[in-house]
């Protein structure tokens, strides 16, 4: 039996490898036994997490967008200059000019209506968002309270809220209750109190009070974001009552729009076909799901309910579903299936069981559970599965250090597998063994083999800029030069564009001594990646070299791109019906629904991040905040800081805790804005951030470090949890970023890379000492998570001094 579903082999490899099998495994370091580490990173040469498989300029995002910055507080009012757009160009570049515009909408009597609630229900916030968060008996007494004190809007939205933590603590009578009395109390909320109340009735098995309220929701709030929503719910309703043509009357209302799309309406029209005896139609629709939505919740249910009508899912579909679970890295459920099909279905041919081996070892392999003696045993195949088990061979192989047999593996793919992603994979992953292991010559040669046989591969940026840079650690400064240029050229838009033109410009300075070709570089990095790390080093060089006669920029630089100017708002529309009711939803604790409720207006393409980020900012959710600016779809880093306005600098880089935070800091002869740029690099400002590696907390400390820190500074009865309160994270956190500090010499570039790392391999790169300056020692580090937490972080504190400096 054989699978028409792919180029390459019966089961079509290429569905495997297309998003992304990571050449990654191996080039880990071990933690180190110091206690100056802070977090067991796993870390590889190159990217942290390996390139994103797609594009070949995916991955320029994690330097160019807002990757990992906050705001909140007051920049100074010298910087809120504001551009009305048209072109402007600097040293004969164009410099991108953003377009800010105020947003204005005229009040209606529904604007004013929820306006009146949101003032109404403002005390209510914190009461409801603490029981949104806890659930304790308290809290619930506390809005029930709250409820009795304020009829109208005020008791309609607290007990919203209470339905709401009713329904997250699975108690859906009482939640339904709780809806109920919303309903009755006010109308602002109305839509929320019926569709969430209908939802509890569902849960509860209670089909008449569901389709009670959800008769006709769309013509009774055709503004509301349930309107799409609210025919399918209805549906599972009809489906409580086994009536599946009601069922599918009530989703023919949305047949053709895009609801009809997601997951739960196509669960629901199969169920509702499956009880009006349909099974094929059914089945069909399972199908879809199953494949096409692999990662729904819905897909799980897809999959049994097709197992029960006995139609499947085939062999090739489920290997289509694990392949999409493979390039999600859900390694542990990809390999279960390769192995289940293998296990389940006897009309397999030998071949397929055979790839299906060895797709399952891959999987095992990334999960570090395979050994070299079972990879040896894996069956001999003459597809490209073939390619993969030499891949995962060679991959053992540089896991062990045998340097000589992963270099024979890949030989044997270059001669029998030329074209095969696997040799992409193992290309890759060999070469960033040998700048691991610093041997330069070696790395130069697999990564120059990667971009020569697979010039569009998403590794070819990267792999290109390594074999420049290598040649620039190794003072073959001729070729650096000319692979800088290559890169600027062809990569222009890659993640290393901006290390290209610097280091091309320090080339032109010295050793060619060029400093009018050097200036020009500078500032296409300066205007186009102006708070860039590498643009703030850029303005630097620009200082010391000091004026410069001008002339012809060189070609490469024409391929440099300045990103489009965005369009920002400087004020939201105060009188939008769906923004009021947003704020009025984090008066109710309803958090989940204020980012669809934005979205639901029809400008808020240009204004909803914002809003959504000062909302969340109002209550203290400082993660929300930021990752909802961070959507705002802008290369904030690009743009000149007296062109965005203040509000969104004040979010991406905030100063929450300011007053310990600053206390702290001096006390231990820190600077608050490196502090605070770790800490927004470390947590995102979240008090209870724990992350996989066990550290806590603001600044991410580890139990063990924590510990002694406490016992340096006479703190007793250390508790883990101690590390969860802001006050004594940042007391903790900046003695020991003081004493990692001490232990390098007060150099913050080796303080930050040990405080990532560990201090260890920090030793080892130092050791090298033939480094010309810190800059060169930073984009020597060779794991690429360390580098770019060390830039983000040298970039962010020159943001924060930029912005809050004199206050």
């Amino acid at each position: 039996m054989t699978f028409g579903l792919g180029s390459r082999g019966r089961f079509g490899l290429l569905a495997l490898v297309a998003c992304g099998v990571t050449a990654t495994a191996g080039a880990v370091p071990k933690k180190p036994a110091h206690s100056g580490s802070q977090h067991a990173s796993r870390q590889t040469a190159g990217s942290a997490h390996g390139p994103a498989r797609g594009s070949a300029g995916a991955a320029a995002s994690r330097r160019a967008g807002v990757g990992g910055t906050r705001a909140q507080g007051k920049a100074a009012g010298a910087r809120g200059g504001r551009s009305s757009g048209g072109a402007r160009s600097v040293h004969g570049r164009a410099v991108p000019q953003v377009h800010v515009r105020t947003v204005e909408s005229a009040p209606t009597p529904v604007s004013r209506q929820l306006s009146t609630a949101f003032v109404q229900t403002e005390q209510l916030r914190p009461m409801a968002q603490q029981l949104a968060s806890t659930r304790s008996a308290a809290a619930y007494a506390g809005v029930q309270n709250y409820a009795a004190a304020h009829p109208g809007e005020g008791a309609a939205a607290a007990y919203l809220a209470i339905g709401h933590a009713y329904t997250l603590d699975r108690s859906y009578a009482a939640a339904g209750g709780a809806f109920r009395q919303a309903a009755n109390a006010g109308t602002s909320l109305k839509d929320y109190a019926d569709f969430l109340g209908a939802q509890a009735s569902v849960q509860n098995h209670d089909a008449t009070g569901a389709i009670t309220l959800l008769t006709g929701f769309g013509t009774r709030y055709p503004d509301s974001i349930f309107a799409a929503s609210a025919p399918v719910l209805l549906a599972q309703a009809y489906l409580l009552q086994n009536d599946g043509a009601a069922a599918l009357r009530a989703l023919a209302t949305q047949m053709g729009q895009p609801a009809s799309q997601k997951a739960d309406y196509l669960l629901t029209e199969a169920k509702a076909h499956e009880q009006q005896g349909d099974n094929a139609a059914a089945a069909s629709i399972l199908r879809q799901i199953y494949v096409r939505l692999p990662f729904s919740p819905e897909a799980a249910q897809a999959k049994a309910e097709l197992q029960k009508l006995n139609a499947g899912p085939s062999a090739g579909e489920r290997k289509l579903h694990a392949d999409a679970l493979f390039n999600a890295h859900r390694y542990a459920e990809a390999g279960a299936e390769y192995h289940s099909i293998e296990r389940d279905d006897a009309s397999l041919g030998q071949a397929d069981r055979d790839a299906l081996e060895i797709y399952a070892a891959v999987c095992d392999l990334r999960q570090k559970h395979l050994s070299r003696r079972d990879a040896e045993r894996l069956p001999q195949t003459s597809d490209d599965s073939a390619a993969l088990r030499l891949y995962i061979l060679a991959e053992l192989a540089r896991n062990d250090g045998d340097e000589a047999g992963n270099r024979s593996l890949l030989e044997q793919m270059e001669q029998r597998f030329p074209n095969s992603r696997w040799l992409e994979e193992g290309l890759y992953s060999s070469g960033n063994m040998y700048l691991i292991k610093r041997n330069s010559a070696q790395a130069i040669a697999n990564y120059s083999e990667l971009f020569r046989r697979f010039p569009n591969s998403t590794y070819a940026p990267s792999s290109h800029w390594r074999a420049a840079w290598l040649n620039y650690r190794s003072r073959n400064y001729a070729e650096a030069a000319r692979l800088m240029e290559e890169q600027v050229a062809k990569y222009p838009t890659s993640t290393e564009a901006p290390s290209a033109l610097y280091w091309r410009g320090r080339l032109f300075e010295d050793p060619e001594k060029n400093y009018a070709q050097a200036a020009n570089f500078y500032n296409a990095l300066n205007t186009s990646y102006q708070n860039y790390y590498y643009g703030v080093l850029a303005r630097e060089r620009l200082r010391a070299m000091g004026a410069q006669p001008t002339v012809a920029p060189a070609f490469p630089l024409s391929s440099v791109r300045t990103p489009p100017a965005p369009t920002l708002v400087q004020a939201l529309p105060e009188n939008d019906p769906h923004l009021i009711k947003a704020r009025l939803l984090a008066n109710a604790g309803l958090n989940d629904y204020i980012a669809p409720e934005i979205q639901a207006s029809p400008g808020s393409g240009q204004w909803g991040a914002l809003a959504q980020a000062e909302i969340y900012r109002s209550y203290g959710e400082n993660v929300r905040s930021l990752q909802a600016i961070k959507r705002a779809g802008s290369s904030f880093f690009a743009l000149p800081i007296r062109e965005v306005p203040n509000e969104y600098w004040q979010l991406l880089f905030p100063r929450p805790y300011w007053s310990d935070l600053t206390t702290d800091a001096a006390a231990h002869g820190l600077d608050p804005y490196l502090v605070a740029s770790l800490i927004r690099q470390e947590s995102e400002f979240n008090p209870a951030a724990v992350s996989r590696a066990n550290a806590y907390g603001l600044m991410q400390l580890l139990p063990s470090v924590g510990k002694a820190e406490a016992k340096k500074q006479g703190i007793g009865r250390f508790q883990t949890g101690m590390l969860l309160d802001p006050s004594t994270n940042l007391r903790l956190g900046t003695g020991n970023l003081k004493a990692v500090l001490d232990r390098f010499g007060g150099q913050a570039e080796y303080a930050l890379a040990a405080y990532n790392a560990g201090d260890s391999p920090v030793r080892r790169w130092m050791a090298e000492n033939n480094y010309k300056d810190i800059p060169e020692f930073v984009e020597s580090i060779p794991y690429s998570e360390t580098r770019d937490y060390v830039q983000s972080i040298l970039r962010n504190r020159e943001m924060y001094r930029q912005l809050y400096a004199g206050q």
